[in-house]
């Protein structure tokens, strides 16, 4: 079966709805490999590693296309320019936000976030902030045909940075690439599954 590779968001896991929606319209023709990104461990969470297990997993099963969710999509980004130069598609990535996340956050270390697994506040060292802070994975137009999915009412990212990444990228983007913008559609997405799948079989099948 043909396998895409598949990045999870932060605080978030391989069971996510998203993920669970997309298994059951792909599962005739597309296997999902969804690599748990909580490395080390949610508290002690590492960009490096989380970017380490993808190349891994990559390596490991030769995906059609890679596909990443929100902070799932820097580490796609990460992994494309690390050398696995496959499809991708990108759904509500922070594109241009990265070194914004660290100022929002309360003082102290650890911090408390919301953790959707847990479905409450969990502890996470600052260290990781810091870490998505110093990535330029989204500086520079991916080598590789991608596709963004970006709700225009998404509740987490502002809309009119991420399109403006895009439009700095499309110039030098490769052939195919292209910018969906989500009418109505929020940070999670889970309403636009069926149209992701679409893009994901169109890239793979």
């Amino acid at each position: 079966m043909t396998r895409v590779l598949y990045f999870h968001g932060f605080a978030s896991s391989p069971n996510s709805e998203k993920i669970r929606a997309l298994r059951e319209i792909l599962a005739s023709d597309v296997e999902l490999v969804t690599p748990d990104l909580n490395v080390p461990s949610f508290e002690r969470l590492d960009f490096e590693a989380m970017v380490a297990l993808g190349l891994d997993t990559g390596r490991a099963i030769a995906p059609c296309a890679i596909v990443g969710s929100s902070l799932g999509a820097l580490v796609a980004l990460d992994v494309v320019r690390r050398g696995m130069a496959r499809p991708l598609i990108l759904i509500a990535p922070p594109l241009g936000l990265a070194r914004e996340w660290l100022p929002t956050l309360p003082p102290g270390d650890p911090v408390e976030v919301f953790n959707h697994v847990r479905n409450a506040n969990a502890p996470i060292h600052r260290a990781f902030f810091e870490q998505v802070a110093a990535t330029d994975a989204d500086r520079d137009a991916p080598p590789v045909p991608v596709t963004i999915f970006m709700g225009i009412d998404d509740e987490t990212l502002p809309f009119q940075r991420v399109e403006a990444v895009w439009q700095r990228w499309r110039p030098h983007a490769a052939p195919g690439s292209r910018f969906v913008a989500v009418p109505g559609g929020n940070h999670s997405l889970v309403s636009s599954v069926v149209e992701i799948a679409t893009e994901i079989q169109t890239r793979c099948v």
